[in-house]
C-alpha cells in the first residue's frame, strides 16, 4: 500500500490535521491507554504531518516514562495523534487511524502490539 495524504480531525473539529502515510503497518497495542481508547496506530515521521488548526486547544497527557505526548482535544476528549521520538531518534507521529477521513477502517490489518508488558 503506498502513502497517501489523509486529512484528520478530532470528532468536533476543533483540531484537524493532514499526513501523509500508509496504512499498511498499522498496530493495536494493548498498553494502559490505547486498549481504554481502542485506537489504531498509523506511524510517519513529523516531516510528513502538518496541525492545521486547534495547537491552543489540545491538552498533553503523559505516563509512565513520558517519552509519548498524548495530544487530546480541550473540548470533546479525542486523541487524534501522539508525538514522541521513534527508537533511531526521529520524531514521530503516531496517528489515530480512525480520525482519518476516507480511511476504510473495516479493510485494515493491524498487527497486535504488546505495549502491556513493557517497563517504563
Amino acid at each position: 500500500m503506498s502513502a497517501q495524504t489523509y486529512h484528520g480531525s478530532c470528532h468536533c473539529g476543533a483540531v484537524a490535521f493532514e499526513v501523509t502515510l500508509a496504512l499498511d503497518h498499522l498496530v493495536t497495542c494493548n498498553c494502559s491507554i490505547c486498549r481504554r481508547q481502542g485506537t489504531i496506530l498509523g506511524f510517519a515521521p513529523a516531516e510528513n504531518f502538518t496541525l492545521l488548526k486547534g495547537a491552543e486547544n489540545l491538552s498533553d497527557y503523559q505516563f509512565a516514562s513520558g517519552n509519548i505526548h498524548h495530544e487530546f482535544c480541550k473540548t470533546c476528549g479525542v486523541k487524534s495523534f501522539s508525538r514522541g521520538v521513534g527508537p533511531d531518534g526521529v520524531e514521530m507521529r503516531a496517528i489515530n487511524v480512525r480520525c482519518l477521513d476516507g480511511a476504510d477502517i473495516d479493510s485494515l490489518s493491524p498487527q497486535k502490539y504488546d505495549g502491556a508488558s513493557l517497563k517504563g
